[in-house]
């Protein structure tokens, strides 16, 4: 099996273009065309990553934080990223990052947070916003059914949790071919006035071109009319963030005690208590001070994230209970997936737990 095989099962479990526009996701180092021999799964793909990769036999590693983030004028060995780079190249081994895209989707790093922890009716906090694109065409009553199901197995119409929605309108077209047209209906010259159906259809704009194939491939028309817009409605299934809430309600100490077991954290730094008790809670793996003031506006009693500064923490405002336990830790268990969702994908395939523990932060 090639790298390549095993990238388009990792972009179907993250696309890379939930990724955020900052990130550096995807294939970092090495060659898509090589045969695999086996992926090492980790966190960060530091140097004694690497050599575990050597000693496992893997050439293909998956991690979450991309090991190069931002340029390289010079690749030496004079930093932890520039040796980890160096060790991969020389010994053939690709590395291939997924973060923000994982953070980014319904089902992972946020989902996977809420999951460890026992939320339930979860959803996203912060939604992804300028991420929908509406495609209207028009076309025969005749070539009507065989279009649109095209458009939906293009990935078109999803809503939700609603697939093959669309909005059709029937109405009449009007055409006239000129001397170098060759039209499906009617004769070159004649004006043609002829009933059609209005078709719209949503969907994420990096399914455009697909979209555009699906349409172009199964319309009868030698000439096709359509409109692409921009629309303003967040995606509601993808973003950053999640909100959730528990059966029963917790006090705020026995909360973060619960958190702290749950999370295998070894400390946590937390806001004031409140004297109120925890029921809906908002996460975001990762650094997340940004998303404060939405975790209140959506009415979360806590918010867990991590990377916190000190002043950060006065913008809880007594509304609600902020805890940072720690950026590690809030991703815990997000290599643990990535390991069974590709050995779900790809059986009979060594598809490898890192067992190092990049962690660089320690609590005495």
């Amino acid at each position: 099996m090639k790298i390549k095989e095993i990238i388009s099962v990792l972009e179907e479990m993250a696309p890379l273009a939930y990724a955020e526009d900052f990130d550096n996701v995807g294939l970092l180092v090495g060659n898509q065309n090589d045969y695999c021999t086996g992926v090492l799964v980790c966190h960060d793909a530091l140097e004694n990553v690497i050599e575990e990769a050597i000693a496992k036999k893997c050439n293909f590693i998956v991690c979450f934080h991309p090991i190069l983030f931002s340029g390289l004028k010079k690749i030496t060995g004079k930093n932890y990223v520039e040796r980890s780079v160096l060790k991969a190249i020389k010994n053939d081994i690709a590395i291939y990052a997924v973060h923000t895209a994982l953070d980014n989707h319904q089902n992972g790093v946020n989902k996977i947070f809420c999951d460890a922890l026992g939320l339930t009716n979860t959803k996203v906090l912060i939604p992804k916003e300028s991420f929908i694109q509406k495609l209207v065409t028009y076309t025969v009553p005749e070539n009507h059914t065989k279009l649109r199901n095209a458009l939906f197995e293009a990935g078109a119409g999803n809503i939700g949790n609603y697939e093959n929605c669309s909005f059709n309108l029937q109405g009449i077209g009007t055409y006239q071919g000129n001397e170098n047209s060759n039209p499906e209906i009617g004769e070159i010259g004649e004006f043609v006035e002829n009933t059609e159906i209005r078709i719209e259809v949503t969907f994420e704009k990096h399914l455009q071109s697909k979209i555009l194939k699906a349409l172009f491939s199964n319309h009868i028309y030698e000439e096709v009319a359509y409109e692409i817009y921009n629309l303003e409605n967040s995606h509601q299934n993808i973003g950053l963030g999640m909100i959730g809430e528990f059966e029963t309600e917790m006090q705020e100490k026995e909360f973060l005690l619960f958190v702290k077991d749950k999370m295998k954290a070894d400390g946590i730094r937390h806001s004031e208590y409140l004297g109120r008790p925890i029921k809906k809670v908002a996460v975001l793996g990762g650094s997340g001070s940004f998303a404060i003031k939405k975790a209140i506006q959506a009415g979360a009693d806590a918010f867990l994230t991590a990377d916190l500064k000190y002043h950060q923490f006065y913008e809880a405002e007594n509304q609600l209970l902020l805890a940072d336990i720690g950026h590690f830790e809030s991703e815990r268990y997000t290599k643990n997936y990535i390991v069974e969702y590709l050995t779900k994908k790809i059986p009979n395939f060594a598809i490898i737990l890192s067992e190092e523990n990049t962690n660089p932060v320690k609590y005495l």
